[in-house]
């Protein structure tokens, strides 16, 4: 792999770490309020869709991002709903969301291209404009350097000024240590009037819109505006799985994004000349290395860097 083709891998694992790290940083939000939402990948379909179908009416991009982030809201929404209130089983529900939102996703999809006298639905390139990466004049001229750092999406950025203002506010704010108490004994935090439900509420329904915002990424920057069938494609389930490896952590979060799109992008820059190996058994190495943090992480993992200990569990307010 020669130095340019090197620094092309580069940008295009940013590019394909940023949906994951959306939906990382979503579901840390959501577990540091002690729920356990396997929803994720649900939330970024809900998100893909109704933000390419704001895009495609409203002829806005701003607008896409706003109705994909309310739509993975309603997502959660609808999650805590049934957690947070009626006390339903975490893992179930959060399933339950995720084959929601991709049979939500996929119909709608399919609706708009059946409509579509070409047999396909395209945004203009005039309306994708605003999500184009940047460009920062002299910044983007710097060799290596101003491509890799200076010529990105506005939600790449956005993405990682969420990822600095979320670990700021887990570990430097009042409201955020009340959030991390709750993750690791409600009853406690209520004892000391902390009202769980609502902090629970609110943390579900923005980890939501920002799974959300993910999946407006996937469909109109990775995507360019060309909707496909399952067009999130398990970046949710690495998402989920991202959050143990980067130990609950926003900041580590993205690091463990950037090693997961270089995995995905992976196949596209090895030459086959020099390594032939089938698509395929790249397309579930992103999978095989999620396992195999799965694994590591349960075998040694210091307390510290664990799960928040009522993460999965239901509050029963009466019990305490």
């Amino acid at each position: 792999m020669g130095f340019d083709n090197f620094i092309s891998f580069v940008y295009a694992t940013i590019l394909a770490g940023v949906p994951i790290l959306y939906g990382t940083l979503g579901e840390i939000i959501i577990e540091k309020s002690g729920n356990l939402n396997l929803g994720v990948e649900g939330m970024m379909y809900l998100g893909a869709i109704f933000g390419f179908i704001a895009a495609f009416t409203l002829q806005n991009a701003f607008a896409a991002i706003l109705a994909g982030f309310l739509a993975g809201v309603l997502g959660a929404l609808i999650y805590a709903f049934l957690t947070v209130s009626l006390k339903a089983n975490q893992n179930v529900t959060g399933l339950t969301l995720t084959v929601f939102g991709t049979g939500v996703a996929n119909f709608l999809g399919e609706r708009m291209k059946m409509n579509s006298p070409v047999g396909s639905v395209i945004i203009e390139d005039a309306i994708l404009r605003p999500l184009l990466p940047l460009n920062m004049g002299a910044l983007t001229e710097i060799p290596v350097i101003g491509k890799l750092l200076f010529n990105h999406s506005i939600l790449t950025y956005f993405a990682i000024f969420c990822a600095i203002a979320m670990s700021l506010y887990l570990n430097r704010t009042q409201k955020g240590l009340n959030l991390r108490a709750i993750g690791e004994n409600p009853a406690a935090a209520d004892a000391m009037g902390i009202d769980v439900n609502r902090y629970k509420y609110l943390h579900i329904l923005f980890g939501g819109g920002l799974c959300g915002i993910g999946g407006v990424y996937v469909s109109l920057v990775t995507c360019v505006g060309n909707w496909q069938p399952d067009i999130i494609g398990g970046q949710g389930w690495i998402a989920v799985a991202l959050v143990i490896f980067a130990s609950w952590k926003p900041l580590r979060a993205v690091f463990g994004s950037l090693v997961f799109g270089a995995l995905s992008m992976l196949r596209l820059y090895i030459p086959k000349d020099i390594i032939d190996i089938p698509g395929s058994i790249f397309n579930m190495l992103p999978f095989v290395v999620t396992c195999l943090v799965l694994l590591i992480s349960s075998i040694k993992m210091k307390r510290e860097n664990q799960q928040p200990a009522a993460c999965g569990v239901n509050y029963f307010r009466e019990e305490r």
